[in-house]
């Protein structure tokens, strides 16, 4: 699914890094689990944790076989962000799905005439969730803040939380408190990987690359910009 910050683009080469050294059953655990486009791409144990509710029912019902439409209207856009609770998962759906740039209710994306000819972003949408569901069968979605999310033990934790100084979904998303949580959750013998732009002094880069981003760490959002994504981990005592 096309969402605001996905990292659809670096699973490739970060993925390989997180499930080196995985064991059988062990659990691969997303706080964040956004447009689940890394969730999508691991096997065997997953939890999927999403603060944003009805983001959480669209996974949920779409795991169990919900099908969304493919033709929603400007009208229908715009009254179902007007009455948001009339249907969580289609909410969720439309909020992102029929969005520019998988920005929550960013503006309504349809039809639009480009050098190309006539491109539809909401069945290119709808194309690429129809594809990403037989990648999510067997998902635990939960409505959870990341810091409420019941984790198995010695779980794989991969965080990609809102990024500090970007476009956010939570606009008092505490930065600090999260840095101190993933503290908490490596001293508990999970092995917690962070997505980010920086990091406090006792994290370390573990990798990095220069990407295109919707999201830059110059504070701004929209357009394509270059960034330097980067995975980080606990440093070791």
């Amino acid at each position: 699914m096309k969402y605001m910050g996905s990292k659809n683009r670096i699973a490739k080469h970060i993925l390989p890094i997180m499930l080196a050294d995985r064991k059988d059953g062990q659990f691969w655990v997303e706080p964040f689990v956004g447009g689940a486009n890394m969730i999508d791409k691991v096997d065997g144990n997953r939890i999927g944790g999403e603060y944003n509710k009805y983001i959480a029912s669209m996974w949920q019902k779409l795991e169990s076989g919900w099908i969304p439409r493919d033709d929603y209207s400007k009208e229908d856009y715009q009254f179902v962000r007007e009455n948001k609770d009339m249907c969580f998962w289609e909410t969720g759906y439309i909020g992102i799905a029929c969005s520019y740039s998988g920005k929550w209710f960013g503006g309504f994306a349809g039809q639009v005439s480009t050098k190309q000819g006539i491109r539809d972003y909401q069945k290119e949408a709808h194309k690429n969730v129809m594809a990403q569901i037989p990648n999510i069968k067997g998902v635990d979605f939960r409505h959870r803040s990341y810091h409420e999310l019941e984790i198995p033990d010695n779980s794989i934790i991969y965080c990609d939380p809102p990024y500090a100084g970007t476009t956010k979904y939570k606009d008092d998303f505490d930065h600090d408190y999260f840095w101190q949580w993933c503290r908490e959750m490596s001293k508990k013998g999970h092995t917690v990987f962070i997505s980010e732009y920086s990091a406090p002094y006792d994290f370390e880069c573990i990798w990095s690359q220069e990407v295109k981003s919707s999201l830059s760490a110059n504070g701004k959002s929209g357009g394509s910009k270059n960034s330097i994504e980067k995975l980080f981990m606990l440093k070791s005592v």
